[in-house]
């Protein structure tokens, strides 16, 4: 959704809209850009994975 809303801020600035538009496209963009971080920091994860797994997506590094 937002990724969908700073594109279209783009599209109407190539359009040549009215600043108007333009703008309260973006102050609703960077709301929820900061809504979106909200939820992701806020998300209740929890993982038994540890350093000592290390990567494992490649394992040559724990070598």
């Amino acid at each position: 959704m937002t990724t969908f809303l700073l594109l279209t801020v783009v599209i109407f600035a190539m359009m040549n809209l009215s600043f108007g538009w333009i703008f309260y496209a973006t102050c609703l963009g960077q709301i929820a850009l900061i809504y979106s971080v909200y939820r992701v920091l806020r998300k209740d994860y929890a993982s038994d994975k540890t350093f000592s797994d290390l990567y494992e997506d490649r394992p040559d590094l724990g070598e």
